[in-house]
């Protein structure tokens, strides 16, 4: 009875059983919508293993969101929430826009590419700095400003794409779409080499990032900094730890990696920079870090369940006439149930801890009985 209660407060089958839950209430909703059982899980399948053009997209998706998410969980190891993954992403794909539309046709392209990705996780280091200036020198909570600051940067997209004078292309009609002019074809990712697949080295990117982060984390002293300022800011101080510049140093990296996400979307097919390109990857960035929930090995797992579920998604909307807002609520689903998978398996922790300390408390022999 013990095992199985302590089997019942394990984290993995206890994540396994939110997930299960989540994907059965997508079932159930598509059910609503009209399709049946059968027809649901094909055109999921369809659309997450059913061609190798729906295996690339997914896996660029799952880049994208990986990047975001291994950001997230640098600036969370700091005890800082960077809520601002949209708005990073955003001028993150305006600087590399910028940056491949200007350069010249005759740039190689690993000197083009890296411009690009460089420029773009430039952006988004700047633009989080904002947010980690006011935390460290003001004391503002990085979420109410790195939230607010998403929507200044899906603004600047539509005033980007929008206005002449910046990257909108030329309006040679009235058809002119609003969009920018698209990037210098030495300035586009290299394709994976799966055939009819639009699967980039954006995948390798994101792996490396990840691998990166880890090891960052885990093996190294700044990674126990982090960790110690995250627990307790006060104590690392009195420690002589640098508490503001870890933190600001943190929160911007992780800026850093969702601005490199943003020029990954715009380096990859079509080219340009348009209204809507990043999809609320940020959004979803930040849940694939809510439920690794600090693991990279998480990060790398989840960002591809969410990827191959988005592509699935997609179909499902063609193929079977189910909302495409099913997937944004399984979404939501699965962070409301892992977060209290969360305090379920800490609660268990808590119990157990109490027990043993009370098996320890009835060990003691009573000594002063003894001795009498």
């Amino acid at each position: 009875m013990t095992r199985l209660r302590t089997w019942a407060h394990h984290p993995l089958p206890v994540a396994i059983a939110a997930i299960a839950v989540a994907g059965l209430a997508g079932v159930l909703l598509a059910a609503a919508a009209g399709a049946t059982v059968t027809e649901t899980a094909e055109a999921l399948s369809e659309g997450m293993f059913g061609s190798s053009y729906a295996i690339g997209v997914s896996l660029n998706t799952a880049a994208v969101l990986a990047l975001v998410a291994a950001g997230f969980t640098v600036a969370h190891r700091a005890g800082l929430v960077n809520v601002g993954g949209e708005g990073q992403l955003c001028v993150g794909g305006i600087a590399a826009t910028a940056v491949g539309t200007t350069l010249g046709e005759g740039t190689p392209a690993p000197i083009a590419v890296t411009t690009v990705l460089l420029a773009a996780a430039g952006a988004g280091w700047a633009w989080a700095a904002i947010a980690a200036y006011l935390r460290v020198r003001r004391g503002t909570s990085e979420i109410i400003t790195t939230l607010l600051l998403n929507f200044v940067g899906l603004a600047l997209v539509l005033l980007m794409v929008h206005e002449p004078s910046l990257l909108r292309q030329p309006v040679t009609s009235s058809e002119t779409l609003p969009q920018s002019a698209p990037l210098i074809e030495s300035a586009h990712l290299p394709l994976l080499g799966i055939e009819r697949s639009p699967g980039t080295i954006a995948l390798w990117i994101a792996v490396v990032a990840v691998l990166i982060v880890g090891v960052l984390l885990r093996r190294t002293a700044i990674g126990v900094r982090l960790r110690s300022v995250g627990l307790n800011p006060d104590a690392s101080a009195r420690l002589g730890l640098p508490v503001g510049r870890l933190r600001f140093l943190s929160l911007s990296c992780a800026g850093a990696f969702s601005g490199l996400a943003g020029g990954i979307l715009v380096a990859t097919a079509p080219f340009v920079l348009v209204e809507g390109f990043s999809s609320g990857y940020g959004f979803s960035g930040l849940v694939v870090g809510l439920l690794a929930r600090g693991s990279m090995l998480a990060v790398g797992a989840v960002s591809l369940l969410l990827g191959f579920l988005v592509s699935g998604g997609i179909n499902l909307q063609l193929a079977a006439g189910v909302p495409a807002s099913t997937v944004s609520i399984v979404e939501s689903l699965m962070i409301i149930l892992i977060a209290g998978a969360v305090l379920w398996t800490a609660a268990g922790r808590r119990s157990r801890s109490a027990a043993a300390t009370t098996a320890k408390t009835h060990d003691v022999p009573d000594l002063a009985g003894a001795k009498q």
